[in-house]
């Protein structure tokens, strides 16, 4: 066939004269230039590439694409000279010297073969995603570079590069770059309502194109596959002159395929994909861009152990590259559904998947490789120490590294997998049972989304898969079977074992995750690991008392149970006998303020069984429990009678730091484990022997301190005591019958710096009748109203007018009187 001329072909040249003289080059080309389809066969005509050269595309539907096009335009079929590997799907043969594959698929041969035997050139392509697989494998290629081939071409290419880093990243390696191409491109910002479901949005956008555009097919970017069927299903119901094809990785190839050219009836079609289509592939037709502005990005959860995946907005980078998907063939158009300003507030570019990813996979490979600590190869951006080492806790935990951080036998056994760790360690487990088939199955299952339904029954998917058709589903079927071959090479002999269940081998790949539904509360689960887990309780699965979870979304106690086995508690039992344990517990009851001491059977956090124990039984001492209670829940447990409150409250007031909360906690031992050795609860301590406790934690001048800045009590000038209430709302409040307060004209103050102690006035019968801060104030002020109105109510007692000048008394008018004349 004739090539149409690409921008790409202009600078062809100065990418082979940069190789010829130099091992590693980085090529930055816009969207459309042909980097993916040209730059690889030109490094195969050159007198220098006497081997392979393999081409590295982020995702399976590019790779096979991208392989089909470049076939094409050499005038072959696939499978000839260029061919493609991915890990369902694999079109090769002897002849076939440019091979297109994914970086997963990349990292499995070089680990195989370190020296990369027959391969003259590695290209990177689209390595501006920054996907963990492309890192890695980057950083491996690299390392093998510097280490066993110097003469080994690599060449990292993206249409949206941080050229000078990676240039440093390959040894300063020259940066060649393609202009491309510029067609006009129109930006529509149609924003979209908070309220409105995303497919309802979509469906206007579309609609809207529809009237604004009069040629041209569609291209809509949302975030997952759910929300893909959901914006289909809502554009084909309202029968629209549009072919719709969905675009995403859990179809079929031939549906995929039909989506990447022109409709064979002429009509125009719109195109409903995820991120997949975002670069790499050109789309036949596509002049209208749709994009929602949303991403499903990965991030590991280390506490649950588990990847889930987050839709969050998308990057500028990524808006940008969208966008220009309806330029690439003609002036296009994009519309967003968003509000133009607020772009500046997206994240520039979509971060590492290294610094949000499981690096379990990374760490085992690093040490398969002779790597202990990862950070020794190359990165853009190495990943964190503490992931590092949360990732190595795990693979000790499984056995295949050891406590030094080295490879065990089993640890390369499971390198040897390509699989995900967890799932390379059940077929290992499985092949010796002589149950490798059906343990590569479950993990086909468990790796390809969509494969076999959506149920959360992973036994019941299972079963739906054997029963289906179409290349994918046989494609899975291949794979599992190569997968089982893999398995029985790399197990070592063991002895005969029962068999185990589907949920037995999820447990076997997850011991964490198993769980135990939760009395009395249907769908509510904990699992071994003490994480809670919840399912939807009209779900079949939600009567089984044990599940084994193998996949799950969510955090902290609202964690989704999205696939899952039941597994019956003998074979927990006996999977995890090395696990569980029987020992002697001993809790604090608050609710009954007693130590209750029991016998448990345990496996992780779940209790299997629990009774009374005996005190001859290793049960704790009752003093140290309830202390550690308190460490626990804090000082709240203990029954605080008045006195002692109203201690801590002066010594908080004061500022004396030894009757503190946090000081308290922290000298358990010295003051509330002796009052607990005479007392059967902690609310049972006497409110005396508390204060006495408390005060023989400060020392004299302490003492001396709290008296001068928060003394107990108040004077007043009619020579009474009465307590000052420090832990009242407004501050340090005594509460005083207003008489003998008679003759104060100065307002009294407590603390450092002084505040105005709150004078509480009460009547004779102790009636609250006037609160303030400034006594004076009120003598002069709203008194002569206070005294009005008491004088009819207790007339036996004085209301002077100017109290001010009144003597303080305690007594009525007559008492006084009969005292004076005595």
């Amino acid at each position: 066939m004739m090539r149409a001329d690409l921008p790409i072909d202009a600078v062809l040249p100065d990418i082979l004269a940069a190789l010829t003289l130099r091992p590693n080059a980085v090529v930055v080309a816009p969207p459309g230039a042909g980097k993916t389809t040209r730059v690889a066969p030109a490094i195969l005509d050159q007198p220098w590439c006497k081997g392979a050269v393999w081409l590295l595309s982020p995702r399976r539907l590019a790779a096979r694409a991208a392989a089909e096009r470049i076939a094409e335009e050499m005038g072959e079929a696939v499978g000839g000279r260029v061919g493609y590997a991915t890990r369902l799907d694999s079109k090769q043969s002897a002849a076939t010297r440019l091979l297109v594959m994914t970086p997963g698929l990349f990292r499995n041969r070089i680990l195989a073969d370190p020296e990369l035997t027959g391969v003259t050139a590695v290209l990177f392509d689209e390595i501006h995603e920054r996907s963990l697989d492309g890192d890695f494998a980057l950083a491996l290629a690299i390392d093998a570079q510097q280490g066993l081939r110097d003469d080994l071409r690599l060449v990292a290419m993206s249409a949206t590069l941080d050229g000078a880093r990676f240039g440093a990243l390959l040894g300063d390696a020259p940066l060649i770059r393609s202009e491309g191409k510029s067609w006009p491109l129109e930006l529509r910002h149609i924003g979209r309502r908070a309220e409105d479901r995303l497919e309802a949005s979509v469906l206007a956008a579309v609609r809207q194109a529809l009237a604004e555009e009069s040629e041209g097919d569609m291209l809509v970017f949302l975030p997952g596959a759910a929300d893909i069927e959901r914006a289909a299903a809502a554009v084909e119901d309202a029968r629209l002159p549009l072919a719709v094809h969905r675009l995403h990785g859990q179809i079929d190839p031939a549906q995929q395929r039909k989506a990447l050219v022109r409709d064979p009836e002429g009509r125009r079609k719109v195109i409903l994909a995820t991120s997949i289509a975002e670069t790499s592939l050109t789309i036949d037709g596509v002049r209208i861009v749709i994009d929602a502005g949303l991403a499903r990005r990965p991030r590991f959860d280390k506490a649950a152990g588990i990847a889930r995946l987050v839709t969050e907005r998308a990057s500028q980078a990524s808006a940008t590259q969208r966008a220009g998907r309806a330029a690439r063939q003609g002036p296009g158009v994009a519309y967003r559904l968003w509000e133009a300003a607020a772009t500046a507030g997206m994240p520039p570019f979509d971060p590492p998947e290294i610094h949000e990813n499981d690096l379990m996979p990374v760490v085992l490979d690093c040490a398969s490789w002779g790597i202990i600590d990862p950070r020794q190869l190359g990165w853009l951006d190495p990943p964190s120490p503490a992931a590092i080492a949360e990732a190595k806790s795990r693979l000790v935990a499984l056995g295949a590294l050891g406590e030094d951080g080295r490879i065990t036998a089993h640890g390369k056994a499971l390198a040897a997998v390509p699989l995900p760790v967890p799932l390379a360690h059940m077929l290992i487990e499985a092949a010796p049972l002589g149950e490798a088939e059906l343990a590569a199955r479950l993990a086909v299952l468990l790796t390809e989304p969509g494969l076999g339904g959506r149920g959360v029954d992973v036994e019941g998917r299972l079963q739906r898969w054997r029963g289906s058709k179409g290349d994918r589903s046989e494609g899975a079927w291949r794979l599992a079977r190569r997968l089982a071959g893999v398995g029985e090479r790399l197990a070592p002999r063991g002895d005969q074992a029962p068999k185990r269940s589907i949920g037995g081998w999820i447990a076997t790949a997850w011991p964490d995750r198993v769980a135990r539904a939760r009395a009395g509360q249907r769908g509510e689960y904990l699992s071994v690991g003490g994480r809670a887990y919840r399912l939807d309780p009209t779900d079949p699965l939600a009567g089984s008392e044990w599940l084994a979870i193998a996949d799950a979304q969510g955090h902290a106690a609202g964690v989704r149970i999205l696939a899952a086995a039941a597994i019956e508690p003998e074979e927990v039992a006996a999977i995890f006998a090395d696990r569980i344990v029987v020992h002697a517990a001993s809790r604090y009851d608050a609710a009954s303020d007693r130590v209750d001491h029991r016998r448990e059977r345990r496996l992780g956090a779940i209790a299997l069984a629990s009774g009374q124990a005996g005190r001859g039984e290793g049960v704790e001492d009752d003093v140290a429990v309830r202390l550690a209670a308190v460490r626990e829940k804090g000082l709240g447990l203990i029954g605080w009678g008045p006195q002692a409150l109203a201690l801590r409250q002066r010594a908080s007031f004061a500022g004396l730091d030894a009757l503190s909360p946090g000081a308290l906690a922290g000298s358990l031992d010295l003051w509330l484990a002796p009052l607990l050795a005479d007392c059967r609860g902690l609310r049972d301590i006497a409110d005396r022997k508390l204060v006495d406790a408390l005060t023989g934690l400060l020392d004299w001048p302490a003492r001396q301190l709290l008296e001068k800045l928060a003394p107990a009590e108040y004077a007043s000038p009619a020579g009474s005591r009465h307590p000052i209430d420090y832990g009242a709302e407004g501050g340090p409040t005594v509460s005083v019958r207003a008489q003998e307060m008679f003759g104060l004209t100065r307002h009294p103050m407590v603390g450092e710096p002084p505040v105005p102690l709150v004078i509480a006035l009460t009547s004779p019968a102790h009636r609250p009748i006037q609160t303030t801060r400034d006594i004076a104030g009120f003598w002069g002020g709203s008194w002569h109203d206070v005294a009005r109105e008491m004088r009819g109510r207790y007339p036996k007692h004085p209301w002077p007018d100017d109290p001010a000048t009144a003597r303080p008394t305690r007594l009525t008018k007559a008492a006084q009187a009969r005292r004076d004349a005595q």
